[in-house]
Formats: structure tokens, C-alpha cells, sequence
């Protein structure tokens, strides 16, 4: 029997109807791959655990569920179904409706235990070097952005270089213009609420 966390189920029991059954298989799942996974709430969050370190998160929002691999960085993507733009970020699956939206079975259990093999061998993801304030180059769709909301500019102004730079890069490495907009709103909320980019590891 898997190891599960009772706050993890209060997790799901609150999240909207549509993310209980996709929450519950991406569970399902993770111990099936992994029977020595630790659940744990972290930054309001269930993650999963395994020999001491952190290997995998899921999350439900209003609209959707993010499912992703804390060293996906470093993993191979031969099904190519890991979004590549947002390796460093929580959600590697994209935005999850329901579990159409999730690859097979097999192809997801294959990359729980690539997750595992990295834990495994002690594999660390490089923190990537501290950025000046020369570094920062502000895309003018991004100061428009910022223009219009008095909180977002003056907290984003107040940001370190390594966190105003982390926001930038993001928004700079959409491939659309639709995923950029996205991606805009969601910074400009979060800055607004004095959120770095990475907050929900923090």
C-alpha cells in the first residue's frame, strides 16, 4: 500500500470537481511508478518525495491542473510530451482539463522513474548565475504591461535582478503570441501580489 498524506487528500477533497479525478490518476500513478514516493504539502501544494528530495508536484487552479518534475531539466523527453519551454517551471504537461489531457499511462509512469533514476543518482539541476541589473532588458510589451498596473510596477521595481530576470525570460521564451499574453496576465497578477517567478517553490 502506497504512503499517502491526509493533507493530501483534503487537497484534493477542496479542489474543483473537474481536478478531483485528475489529481487522484496523476496519485495513482506516481505510487504505481514509484511505491516509495513521500506525499507532502509544500508551498500549499501536494509534491511527491523520494530518498530525501523532491521529485514531482501536482497542482489544481480554478480552470485547470499542472502536473511537473522538479528536475525536468535534466530529463530526456523522448515522447517529446514535456512542454520544453517550461522545464523550469511547475507544469510540464501544459494546462490539464481532464485526463484526456494527460499522455498514456505507460508514457507518464516511464518519466516518473526517469524522475526516480535522477534521485537516484544524486543528480542536481544548476542554479543558473545570479543576474545585474545590466542583465535585465525589459521587452516594451512588458513594460506597457507593467504601466498598467501601479502595484505590479512598483513591487516588479523592487524585485531583485535574478527575479525580475526569471519573469522576463519566461515571457521572452513563449512561442506564441496567444501563450505570451497568457503568460503576461498571469505575471502581472502574481507581481501584484508580490509573487517571484518561482513562488510556489519557495
Amino acid at each position: 500500500m502506497p504512503t499517502t498524506d491526509k493533507k493530501v487528500d483534503a487537497y484534493i477533497e477542496k479542489s474543483q470537481e473537474f481536478a478531483k479525478p485528475i489529481l487522484r490518476h496523476i496519485r495513482a500513478l506516481v505510487h504505481k511508478a514509484c511505491p516509495a514516493a513521500e506525499e507532502k504539502i509544500k508551498w500549499s501544494f501536494p509534491h511527491f518525495d523520494y530518498k530525501g528530495e523532491m521529485m514531482c508536484s501536482m497542482a489544481a487552479f480554478k480552470q485547470h491542473c499542472a502536473f511537473g518534475f522538479w528536475k525536468a531539466a535534466l530529463m530526456k523527453n523522448s515522447e517529446k510530451h514535456l512542454s520544453v519551454v517550461e522545464r523550469t517551471a511547475m507544469g510540464h504537461l501544459g494546462k490539464i482539463t481532464s485526463k484526456k489531457d494527460l499522455p498514456p499511462d505507460k508514457v507518464l509512469i516511464s518519466s516518473i522513474r526517469e524522475a526516480m533514476k535522477l534521485n537516484d543518482e544524486g543528480l542536481k539541476v544548476k542554479a543558473k548565475p545570479a543576474a545585474t541589473k545590466a542583465d535585465v532588458v525589459m521587452p516594451d510589451y512588458f513594460i506597457k504591461a507593467l504601466g498598467k498596473n501601479k502595484k505590479a510596477k512598483e513591487v516588479f521595481g523592487k524585485f531583485s535582478p535574478s527575479n525580475q530576470r526569471e519573469y522576463i525570460e519566461w515571457l521572452t521564451e513563449a512561442k506564441t503570441g496567444e501563450t505570451r499574453n497568457r503568460r503576461i496576465e498571469t505575471a502581472i497578477e502574481w507581481i501584484a501580489e508580490n509573487k517571484s517567478r518561482n513562488w510556489k517553490y519557495k
